[in-house]
């Protein structure tokens, strides 16, 4: 009788989850452990005052990506929950006016034609070049695990290499196509939480674009949290074990092998194979003695981080006229918040922020007459000073402009309210500078110079998630996971 080699996995958001999933798929015996009392890492949820809440990820794009996932187990996503495409799939509020985004293409240029003259038909050619980067990207790039630069010696990518604009920007991509300040900040928007300014983003992410305009937004019944519930599904069908409220305390080497890991709880997981897809600088720095980090702190501190958040989630106790599933706040200048996030460092004077309401979409979300409310400011990663005050003093700038926008001050409807921010993701997370998105996507951190998924001084260590390949956001995540299973899978067998 063979015994199936042992897998511990640290961590169940969505890169643990999947790679759980994957090596089982292959014949691993898998343990997940989980600090949580239930699955999903960041993109955890949460009910108050009948209310839902997802946590944590709430734009669901790239539905190609979750599908071709579920069909590596032989299923569809329609086996787990219903995806409703928005449409609109989401509004720009101005200074002084409005804009909504159509899921239909013709709609969106004629939007453009009205805002610009002659922007219809360079939205076709910028979405010709987008499409080639997204098909390309996808299936060439972020399937790579990043070991070797060997692993990017295909022809279609050597021969496309220009044609990707991996040494452009994007902020000067989007400005040879569209003029209109308006236009121009709606195709940079994506690219705000990959973690740079637009003007130092490879212009290789107007991949995202074709994201948003052409495959469009969704919003899967039942919330985000449906994601999770399906993938925690298929990883137990494959036979992956769980354990929650289980804190890692320790991986345990012996001769520069892993050899099980250590709990609060006082438990003990032996492991052929340990991957981490808990926070990477936690575990390099708290869960491994020194001699085993692959990386020193001063490397982890010269990482350019993507944006940390301060979140509200709000219950009312009314419905708010014409709002949409998602609002973007673009009434004050996006140059100067983003200067505040990535050269600043510093809080915001006068922040954009995102709102999302999916009771809007799914009546299930909050009590009949209510609304689920999800508002995210984007700040710097590391920030001192997150204090009460300071939460408090932002819902009334996002509660004053809410109420200039929609008439109705929310204020006086509060059921519920709790606010989520640096010091929360760095408690539930471990968050290395209370990070929420990972590492930004800049050109030098890019594929085989982001931090190794494959640890330089543990044999049997691998790492999984945001803060290495192929980088930050839930379909990257998802295939994260199946990088590193696959990688495992190549050399254990």
């Amino acid at each position: 009788m063979v015994v199936a080699k042992k897998a511990v996995v640290i961590g169940s958001g969505f890169a643990g989850l999947s790679a759980a999933a994957f090596l089982a798929k292959s014949g691993w015996d898998v343990d997940v452990v989980e600090k949580h009392d239930q699955p999903g890492g960041r993109a955890r949820h949460f009910h108050e005052h009948g209310f839902t809440f997802d946590m944590g990820p709430s734009w669901y794009w790239m539905p190609d990506v979750f599908e071709r996932y579920f069909n590596c187990f032989n299923a569809r996503v329609s086996d787990f929950y219903e995806l409703i495409r928005l449409d609109p799939s989401y509004r720009i509020y101005w200074d002084n006016d409005q804009m909504d985004v159509p899921a239909d293409y013709a709609a969106m240029k004629e939007l453009f034609e009205h805002t610009e003259r002659g922007a219809s038909a360079k939205l076709d050619a910028f979405m010709e070049e987008a499409a080639y980067k997204y098909r390309v990207g996808i299936n060439k790039l972020v399937f790579k695990p990043g070991q070797s630069l060997l692993e990017f010696l295909d022809k279609e990518l050597i021969a496309g290499l220009f044609k990707l604009d991996v040494f452009n920007d994007i902020k000067s991509h989007i400005g040879k196509y569209f003029k209109h300040p308006k236009l121009r900040q709606m195709m940079e928007f994506p690219v705000l939480f990959l973690g740079a300014l637009p003007e130092n983003t490879p212009a290789l992410y107007s991949l995202m674009n074709y994201a948003d305009v052409k495959l469009g937004t969704w919003f899967p019944k039942g919330g985000m949290y449906k994601i999770v519930e399906a993938m925690h599904r298929v990883a137990v069908d494959q036979g992956v074990k769980f354990h929650f409220n289980e804190d890692v305390t320790s991986i345990n080497i012996q001769n520069g092998v892993a050899k099980s890991i250590s709990t609060k709880n006082g438990n003990q997981f032996n492991a052929d194979v340990v991957v981490g897809a808990a926070d990477y600088h936690f575990i390099e720095t708290t869960l491994l003695e020194e001699k085993y980090r692959s990386y020193s702190e001063s490397y982890w501190n010269k990482r350019e981080m993507a944006p940390g958040c301060l979140i509200y989630y709000v219950g009312v106790n009314t419905k708010i006229p014409s709002l949409l599933h998602h609002s973007l706040f673009f009434d004050v200048s996006f140059q100067h918040h983003a200067d505040e996030i990535y050269v600043d460092k510093a809080w915001p004077k006068e922040p954009l922020f995102y709102l999302s309401a999916t009771s809007v979409t799914d009546e299930s979300q909050a009590p009949h007459g209510s609304e689920n409310l999800f508002f995210l400011i984007p700040i710097a990663a590391g920030l001192d000073g997150d204090t009460e005050e300071v939460r408090d003093h932002y819902f009334n700038v996002l509660s004053d402009r809410l109420m200039q926008k929609t008439g109705v001050d929310i204020r006086n409807h509060i059921v519920f309210k709790k606010s989520y921010s640096y010091s929360n993701f760095i408690e539930d997370y471990n968050a290395f500078k209370g990070n929420a998105y990972g590492l930004a996507n800049t050109l030098m951190q890019t594929a085989i110079l982001k931090p190794s998924c494959v640890s330089k001084k543990v044999n049997n260590l691998y790492y999984t998630g945001q803060l290495t390949v192929p980088g930050p956001g839930v379909p990257p995540s998802l295939i994260s996971g199946e990088v590193v299973a696959g990688l495992i899978h190549k050399k254990y067998g």
